[in-house]
């Protein structure tokens, strides 16, 4: 069995700057505050890690509270931008995960550093079917390690198997470091050796996975 997991922001959807400006309004509207938008000077760079931090740095209290607020706030910036412009996929991403669910020896998960809610409605805005595809998130734990043990365990029924991952941001490559899988990059943020612009060519990206 290969299993193959899919980082969902920059990977499979045009999404990051836009997910960028909804995260960083809805912070704002909930604690006055401007967050540092530099993601790669936080510990955990998920919606939840990410803002544990914040709330340190900042000295805010009720925690959870604010977390949920901003949640709410946030999941109504996505919605209302969604329906003004829907929301585009790395070019072939539809197609190429259509292709892999007809794999009989092929798994496939999500593990997203962002809100499981904010995940499908900007995956169904894009047209990516993802029915049947376990994903773990911000919702499950804070830390993207975990969030993607958890897509592991749910996917295959166990951890440590070993696995593919497409992500786009150095913290996806770190944190494939740290597991010891193997790491595709998916668009030009970095430099990395296994890397596509998109899934239109799905013999290269076959070719990356082993298939």
């Amino acid at each position: 069995m290969i299993h193959v997991m899919f980082d969902i922001d920059g990977t499979l959807i045009e999404s990051y700057d836009f997910d960028t400006e909804c995260f960083v309004e809805a912070v704002k509207q909930v604690t006055g505050y401007e967050i540092d938008t530099n993601w790669s000077r936080y510990k955990h760079v998920t919606d939840s890690g990410i803002l544990n931090q914040f709330f340190k740095e900042k000295h805010i209290e009720n925690t959870e509270s604010a977390l949920e607020s901003i949640k709410h706030v946030f999941l109504s910036e996505i919605q209302t931008r969604i329906a003004k412009k829907p929301i585009n996929e790395i070019l072939g991403a539809a197609a190429f995960i259509a292709s892999l669910k007809k794999k009989e020896n092929v798994a496939i998960s999500l593990a997203t550093g962002g809100w499981y809610e904010s995940a499908i409605l900007k995956l169904e805005s894009a047209g990516i079917d993802v029915s049947s595809i376990p994903i773990s998130s911000a919702n499950d734990h804070y830390s993207r390690i975990e969030i993607m043990k958890i897509a592991e365990k749910r996917a295959v029924k166990s951890c440590g198997l070993g696995f593919t991952y497409f992500g786009d941001g150095s913290w996806d490559l770190e944190a494939c470091k740290e597991l010891g899988v193997n790491f595709v990059l998916v668009g030009d943020k970095l430099e990395h050796e296994q890397s596509i612009l998109n899934f239109k060519k799905q013999n290269k990206v076959f070719d990356y996975i082993g298939l």
